[in-house]
C-alpha cells in the first residue's frame, strides 16, 4: 500500500502531471502522457524505461 503523503507529492517524471494510483494493478497512471509506472514491493518505479503505454480501452475508461 502506497502512503497517501507520498502519493500527494509524486508527479510524472516526464510532464510533472499528478498521478493516479491504481491499487488493483499496482501502477501509477499519468493521464496526460497515457502511461503507467509500476509499483514493486511498495516502491514506485518512476523510470521512463519502465513505463507502460495505456491501451485505448484504458484511456477511454480514464475519460469516464
Amino acid at each position: 500500500m502506497i502512503d497517501k503523503k507520498l502519493l500527494d507529492i509524486l508527479a510524472c517524471p516526464l510532464c510533472k502531471s499528478p498521478l493516479i494510483y491504481d491499487k488493483s494493478k499496482q501502477e501509477l497512471i499519468c493521464k496526460a502522457d497515457h502511461i503507467t509506472f509500476p509499483i514493486r514491493d511498495d516502491i514506485p518505479v518512476m523510470l521512463e524505461d519502465e513505463a507502460r503505454k495505456l491501451t485505448n480501452d484504458e484511456i477511454d475508461a480514464l475519460a469516464k
